[in-house]
């Protein structure tokens, strides 16, 4: 359901970027560093070194490379124990002698909360640590790893020349009711969703319409353009905004950016909204990303 809070009185009033473009254009440098600073991290995207799904039962874990969960072998020994799937749950056992900790704390038997709790349990050996993620029927551990290639190589990311002018005011349009939509991700795994409304604004003389998807503290846009695998990410781009004040949106496509999988083989990104495709070209904010 729409918040309470989307539909707020009153509203700032909108001041374009290009009343300040120079101030604006530092901003949004500033933001785009920041942004590649938090790809970097030790749990960012660019450390995401593994994604292994778990069959029902016994699956092992260690660094000996017949197990079923795959770990460096420059944190793990050859067998740092089990993770037991039955239906949605898992467990975890660890060997004897191994320090695994379980958010932080030494852990020998641990039943596991994956990301779908909005708080996974955090498994760390040594310098690299594992979370459990759930994606439909899948259950998986996705493994970070500050030493791995994606990380130590990244040679930064790739964008538009800011561009004041792909700042643009939208008009938040409400369903009522919420409209069911079918998300699908990149491996087919549905993800049924309630979409809170869409927004209408018009670039370079033409009328846009993207459906949004409720971010709890603002909404979602999820969309390809007419450069969607040409010069940005096959798949299509992310951007967030505020919420809506008095029915509008500012939407600044300086900041859009491509999803995680973009950056790692092992993420599972959603893919649009059906119709979430737009007639023209947005030539703003991150393009299409590579190692070299």
């Amino acid at each position: 359901m729409i918040a309470a809070a989307f539909l707020l009185a009153c509203a700032a009033p909108f001041t374009s970027p290009s009343e300040r473009p120079d101030t604006y254009r530092q901003t949004i440098e500033q933001w785009r560093a920041e942004y590649a600073t938090g790809l970097q991290k030790p749990e960012g995207w660019l450390s995401v070194a593994g994604l292994f799904w778990l069959k029902e039962g016994v699956n092992t874990l260690g660094s000996d490379a017949s197990s079923n969960v795959v770990l460096p072998a420059h944190s793990s020994p050859a067998r740092a124990g089990t993770l037991t799937r039955s239906g949605d749950h898992v467990v975890l056992d660890v060997a004897s002698g191994v320090n695994l900790l379980v958010n932080e704390a030494p852990s020998t038997h641990a039943e596991l909360k994956s990301d779908m709790s909005g708080r996974a349990d955090r498994m760390r050996l040594g310098d690299v640590t594992f979370k459990v993620i759930q994606r439909g029927n899948r259950i998986g551990v996705r493994l970070y790893d500050p030493k791995c290639k994606g990380r130590l190589d990244f040679k930064g990311l790739h964008w538009y020349a800011v561009d004041p002018a792909l700042v643009v005011r939208a008009k938040f349009v409400r369903y009522d009711p919420p409209k069911p939509v079918p998300i699908f991700n990149i491996l087919g795994d549905l993800s049924p969703t309630s979409l809170p409304g869409y927004l209408e604004f018009t670039i370079n003389g033409t009328e846009c319409r993207l459906d949004a998807e409720d971010a709890g503290s603002g909404l979602f846009l999820n969309f390809q353009d007419e450069t969607t695998g040409e010069t940005t990410y096959g798949a299509g781009r992310f951007l967030d905004v505020d919420r809506p004040l008095r029915g509008e949106v500012t939407i600044d496509f300086n900041k859009a950016t491509n999803p995680p999988c973009a950056y790692t083989g092992f993420a599972t990104c959603p893919l649009p909204p059906p119709g979430n495709s737009l007639d023209v070209r947005i030539e703003a904010g991150e393009k299409a990303y590579h190692a070299e």
